[in-house]
């Protein structure tokens, strides 16, 4: 400063002090009143006081602020070293295979001020109140392409999946070998499965020579892992929610006297129980499961030895008993599904040892309890109809006789008696038809006399069919399905001759007519080859043509009765068979999944875009979120479409046949 200035200074404080002496004597007397009474050492501590609450409160307030900007970098560090799955449940590495990474990593930061620096290959969002949506930045990004998709929940199994999810299982080389109850080497089998080898390879030549086909690029390979990122979503939020409180130091304090009371207190209540559960595990536990296993043992033992009585064959072109009888095949069904279940449960028990957002074991629980559901009600129709069918025994008895009299005897005799006429004004040959009637009347007649012998019984047949029914509805539907075939089995008879004598005469009309053409056929190469016939064999053949030709009508009508009445018994008993396969393939499990939790039955992924924004335009004010051009998807998961279809095996989602 000055000293001109200095002196000018000091004269106008004197001036001042001089003008104001009054004022000057009583701040004096005020400091020797404060010093008197204590005032300044009060005033002292009053300082002292809030100088500690600044360095205890304020000062850590602030250095915690400054770390902040670093904890982006703390969070990475301890992802990549696994700090936050120290406490999980299970290992991390499935995660991180399914993932298709080596570690977590952090992707950027949200809702952080224009002070801070951050990397500028990371992601910073920015919330509101009035947006629906998050506002996304990125320095490197030229374009944002913002997915939103709901949050599959784990616990409640889930998913999304890029493919349908698969009900029924596929081929049979994937079951297990020990339930396979036998190979089919019958000459149907091996034809049907050349045909589906066939039909593959033509569909692998279709795949090859198809022009829509293109190379998977680097977005669809990583669509699968994408994918599992989304699933995985909940539950790794759910465990860096639980480890958080791992991130930075942590102090640990002394427990209180309350607190150790309590400790002291669980730790005797968790030696007694654990004191318990020993003595029942080490005493108890292994008795009771020697005993249950050995219980599953002889079932199981049981089961493969009626499997084997059921699909035994007598040569290998024949039928087995499995396929004549619908209540034979009803016994190998469940005796298959009791003998899968053990199997099926070990399998849905393994996935409680792994994360809860794998997927793979979601279908075979399906599977599983789709089956136990449909048996469940199986039986519970069954006792229903059993008790019914059990109380109204003769009532029901007395309906089926009055029923084969009337339409198995009565009908059919009626018919017959009417083509040995003029059936409809169409003349046949009465001889012929004569003998036919007669032959076909002889054995109904005896039929007759055999039912009616056998009548008594009748009602105890009907017994035995509802006690059945307390193994299920589907068994007195199969035994019904059975007694049709055994009462109209005159009928099948019939219609086996009929048919015979039908296909013999057509056979013998096509040689006699390629004879006329001086034709014939080679048997060995399946070809019609030219032959010069005599006079004497052009003469017999034309005899042998016209008589057959002549008697065809005759034999014709006979044969189209007893289709018609084949027929309507192989509707019947289609009728049966579809009552069968509701009861026993119907996805009733998954009908209900999908009525009340259609995220359990994924069906795929589609994209819908809802809107797109130019921020730059909209906010020029915000300098820290200068935003690209931002595309808003929406990730939504298809919901898969149940069918009834009948399976072949009993892994499939009704629990079918299981290695047929």
């Amino acid at each position: 400063m000055h000293p001109f200035s200095t002196v000018t200074l000091g004269i106008f404080v004197a001036g001042y002090i001089t003008a104001r002496w009054d004022l000057v004597t009583r701040l004096y007397e005020l400091v020797l009143f404060a010093a008197e009474y204590g005032v300044v050492l009060r005033v002292a501590r009053g300082l002292v006081v809030l100088t500690v609450i600044f360095i205890t409160i304020f000062v850590p307030v602030a250095l915690l602020a400054r770390r902040e900007t670093r904890l982006a970098h703390n969070v990475e560090f301890h992802l990549k070293s696994g700090t936050f799955f120290r406490s999980g449940p299970h290992s991390p590495n499935r995660i991180y295979d399914l993932c298709g990474h080596s570690s977590m990593h952090v992707l950027g930061v949200a809702n952080v001020s224009s002070q801070t620096e951050v990397d500028p290959s990371w992601v910073c969002a920015k919330t509101s109140a009035s947006s629906q949506y998050p506002r996304i930045a990125c320095a490197k990004a030229s374009s944002v392409q913002l997915i939103l998709y709901d949050r599959p929940h784990p616990k409640g199994m889930q998913y999304i999946s890029l493919n349908p999810i698969a009900l029924a299982l596929g081929d049979k080389g994937s079951f297990p070998d020990d339930v396979t109850s036998g190979e089919d080497d019958s000459e149907e089998a091996k034809h049907a499965a050349a045909n589906k080898e066939n039909r593959r390879k033509l569909v692998e030549k279709l795949k090859q020579h198809s022009i829509i086909k293109r190379i998977p690029s680097a977005r669809d390979k990583a669509l699968p892992k994408i994918v599992n990122q989304v699933n995985w979503s909940w539950e790794l939020e759910q465990v860096l929610q639980q480890n958080v409180g791992r991130l930075g130091p942590r102090p640990k304090r002394g427990l209180s006297v309350s607190e150790r009371v309590v400790e002291s207190a669980t730790t005797m209540r968790n030696y007694v129980l654990v004191q318990l559960w020993t003595l029942l595990s080490v005493y108890l536990f292994p008795i009771v499961q020697q005993a249950f296993i050995l219980v599953l043992f002889f079932h199981r033992v049981l089961a493969e030895i009626l499997l084997i009585i059921l699909e035994f064959r007598a040569k290998p072109g024949y039928a087995a008993l499995k396929d004549i009888s619908a209540t034979a095949q009803q016994i190998e069904i469940r005796l298959q599904q009791f003998c899968y279940w053990p199997m099926q449960y070990v399998t849905l028990r393994q996935r409680k040892a792994n994360w809860a957002s794998v997927t793979t074991s979601h279908p075979d629980y399906i599977r599983f309890y789709n089956s136990l559901w449909l048996v469940a009600n199986d039986v519970i129709i069954g006792m229903a109809v059993g008790s019914y069918i059990i109380e109204h025994k003769e009532w029901v008895a007395d309906q089926i006789r009055d029923l084969l009299r009337v339409y198995t005897v009565e009908a059919l005799q009626s018919g017959i008696s009417w083509l040995m006429g003029w059936p409809a004004g169409l003349k046949l040959n009465g001889e012929l038809a004569a003998f036919l009637g007669d032959l076909f009347l002889w054995v109904i007649d005896y039929w007759s006399s055999c039912i009616e012998a056998l009548s008594p019984a009748l009602p105890h047949i009907i017994w035995f069919v509802g006690f059945s029914s307390f193994a299920g509805a589907s068994m007195p539907i199969a035994m019904f399905s059975d007694l049709l075939s055994v009462l109209t089995m005159h009928i099948y008879s019939f219609y086996l001759a009929s048919a015979r004598i039908y296909h013999w005469q057509l056979t013998i009309l096509r040689s006699l007519f390629h004879l006329f053409r001086g034709k014939k056929h080679n048997v060995l190469r399946n070809r019609i080859d030219s032959c010069d016939y005599d006079l004497d064999q052009l003469l017999v053949g034309t005899i042998l043509f016209t008589l057959l030709f002549f008697l065809l009508p005759t034999v014709m009508v006979f044969y189209l009765n007893f289709a018609i009445a084949r027929m309507i018994i192989i509707s019947m008993k289609a009728g049966f068979d579809t009552l069968l396969s509701c009861l026993n393939h119907f996805p009733l499990f998954a009908l209900m999944l999908r009525l009340k939790d259609p995220s359990r039955l994924p069906g795929g992924i589609r994209f819908e875009l809802r809107d797109t924004h130019d921020y730059k335009l909209s906010d020029a004010n915000d300098k820290l979120f200068n935003e690209p051009p931002t595309s808003i998807i929406y990730l939504k998961s298809t919901v898969q479409h149940v069918a009834c279809e009948e399976g072949d095996d009993v892994g499939d989602v009704a629990g079918g046949q299981y290695g047929n």
